[in-house]
C-alpha cells in the first residue's frame, strides 16, 4: 500500500516503540495526573504535532541534516536538553505550592501552554528525527515510485497509533490521580519525581551523539 511493505509488522513494532517510556509520555502522564485529562490531552497532541512535523522533515530529507551536520545536531539537543532541565526545574519549585493551577480563569491558557510544551518537548529531540529516519525507510519497497508518500503514510500511521497510546496514557494518569487527589503529599512527591526524571532525560538528551 502506497509503496510500503510489511505493513503489519511496521505498525506492530510501532506499538511497542509508543510503549516504552520517554520525555514525552512523561510529560502527558504527569500533565494528566496533576491537572486531569484535558490537559494531558493537550499535551499528547502537542507531542503528536512535534512528531508529524518530525515526519515531514525526514520524509522531505530535511532531518538528514541532523544526520550528517554534527554543529545542528549539538545546536538541537542543546536546546531540547536545555528545555527538559528547565522544565524539570520548574516543576519542582511548583510542587512547593499548595494551589492547583486549574481554576477557570487559567484553564484555558494553560492548556494551550501544554500543547505548545508537547510540541517543543518531541520538536527538539533530535533522536526523534535520527529514529524516523532509520526506521521507517525498512518498510518502503524499493520499487517504490513515490518514497516521500510512502515514508508520509507510514508516519501517519506512527503517529495515529501514537495518538491512542498517548491518551491512554493521559486517561489512565488522571483516572489514577482522582483516587488520590486528597493526598497533597503524595502528589507533591510525584510531581518532584516526574521532575527529576526530566532532569535525567534533559542531561541524557545532552550528553548524547548522533549514533
Amino acid at each position: 500500500m502506497f509503496g510500503t511493505e510489511n505493513l503489519w509488522l511496521f505498525v506492530l513494532s510501532g506499538i511497542l516503540l509508543n510503549i516504552i517510556p520517554g520525555p514525552d509520555s512523561l510529560l502527558i502522564a504527569g500533565r494528566a495526573a496533576t491537572q486531569g485529562f484535558k490537559a494531558g490531552s493537550a499535551a499528547a497532541l502537542g507531542i503528536g504535532t512535534g512528531t508529524l512535523i518530525h515526519i515531514v522533515a525526514a520524509a522531505f530529507g530535511l532531518s538528514a541534516i541532523l544526520a550528517t551536520s554534527a554543529t545542528a545536531f549539538t545546536l538541537v539537543k542543546i536546546l531540547g536538553g536545555a528545555y527538559l532541565i528547565y522544565m524539570a526545574i520548574s516543576m519542582f519549585r511548583g510542587s512547593k505550592q499548595t494551589t492547583e493551577l486549574q481554576g477557570p480563569k487559567t484553564e484555558k491558557s494553560s492548556l494551550k501552554s501544554i500543547y505548545i510544551q508537547g510540541v517543543v518537548t518531541n520538536l527538539f529531540n533530535p533522536k526523534v528525527a535520527l529514529f524516523f529516519l532509520s526506521f521507517m525507510p525498512q518498510f518502503i519497497s524499493a520499487s517504490s515510485d513515490n518514497k516521500p508518500l510512502a515514508f508520509l503514510f507510514l508516519g501517519l500511521v506512527f503517529n495515529f497509533n501514537g495518538m491512542l497510546w498517548c491518551h491512554f496514557i493521559a486517561w489512565a494518569s488522571s483516572s489514577m490521580s482522582r483516587k488520590i487527589s486528597a493526598n497533597q503529599a503524595v502528589k507533591k512527591w510525584l510531581t518532584r519525581l516526574a521532575a527529576s526524571l526530566f532532569g535525567v532525560f534533559g542531561i541524557k538528551l545532552l550528553t548524547s551523539t548522533p549514533n
